[in-house]
């Protein structure tokens, strides 16, 4: 009996331990935040992703009455961005809002990264997933995918395409259509999507992957041509345009991710408070057609399920990388 006493006095001492050490951060999740957040954006204004931190600073300010303020941090694809967030404090006051690109390309694209892009950072859920849409110029004598191929095939290298950086997922969309078609094209790196998409209207190039949201308005207004979207599978909002696998290349699957992201070692209590707000907003039907509206697909869930997420997508880039013979920069 006494013994029994003693494991139990001991068990109690444990808990006690346990619940003194998560007093300090649930006491900081039940007060965070007390002062304005930071919303890093590894891109300049105006594209997709400062639309989507927007959406989520303004939501978040709403509802916590503390200014979510985004900053744009571009460059090096991502690099810049990434770095900064990985040596912020980790109190839940500097967060960065990110595509694939900065966890599951960079690695293979650079020889080296000042951060570690699986052990830099917190992270906190999914957001969405960006659509990409391939675009022409109104004069290319071509009307689908199939019709790109076989003239691509005649004149190998003739045609060209913009992307918003090398190593963008706009370049890499078109590096994996080039391996899988036997074809050639080339690139003309541009600092954003804004200028590419530009010189794709103004004719200065043939054709570019962008954003199904961005695509759209030009392609209403007949700005641009508009053949197939690099989704697996047809867009529910958008029925009527094929994907890219439909139009003759079966397993092409090009898109885009964002999640959100925190410095590392952030209390779990923050995040989780961060990731039930997110997944709160993300039910709401006003912020669904507000993601509607720019062709957003939500993908919010557990920091665990962005992880596994990070971690499959990672090969998949690699491949891409080595397939199209880009080196180490």
């Amino acid at each position: 009996m006494v013994s029994l006493f003693r494991v139990l006095a001991v068990i109690l001492a444990v808990m006690g331990c346990i619940a003194l050490a998560l007093a300090p951060g649930m006491a900081q999740a039940q007060e965070y935040p007390t002062r304005p957040v930071t919303l890093v954006v590894p891109a300049a204004p105006g594209g997709v992703i400062d639309r989507l931190s927007r959406i989520l600073a303004q939501r978040f300010s709403e509802t916590w009455g503390k200014q979510f303020v985004v900053e744009h941090r571009p460059g090096a694809n991502n690099q810049l961005a990434a770095e900064y967030i990985t040596k912020a404090p980790p109190d839940g006051y500097t967060l960065m809002v990110s595509p694939e690109v900065t966890f599951a390309v960079n690695p293979s694209l650079y020889k080296r990264l000042n951060y570690d892009p699986f052990k830099g950072f917190t992270p906190i859920t999914g957001l969405v997933i960006i659509n990409h849409g391939l675009i022409l110029h109104p004069s290319m004598p071509i009307e689908n995918v199939k019709e790109l191929i076989e003239l691509a095939k005649k004149k190998p290298g003739a045609l060209n395409y913009g992307t918003f950086g090398a190593g963008s997922t706009g370049h890499l969309n078109m590096e994996m259509l080039q391996s899988m078609t036997g074809t050639k094209f080339t690139a003309v790196h541009y600092k954003g999507a804004t200028p590419a998409l530009t010189d794709v209207i103004g004719g200065h190039i043939q054709m570019m992957f962008v954003s199904v949201g961005t695509a759209v308005p030009q392609w209403r207004e007949r700005k641009v041509k508009f053949i197939a979207v690099g989704a697996a599978q047809r867009m529910p909002l958008l029925p009527e345009m094929p994907t890219v696998a439909e139009s003759g290349v079966p397993g092409y699957e090009g898109v885009s991710w964002f999640g959100l992201f925190g410095p590392p070692g952030m209390p779990a209590p923050v995040v989780n408070k961060l990731n039930a707000e997110v997944r709160r907003m993300f039910a709401d039907p006003e912020l669904r057609s507000a993601l509607d509206r720019e062709y957003f697909t939500p993908i919010v869930g557990s920091p665990d399920e962005l992880t596994a997420r990070i971690r499959a997508d990672e090969p998949k880039w690699r491949k891409v990388i080595q397939d199209a013979g880009l080196p180490p920069q």
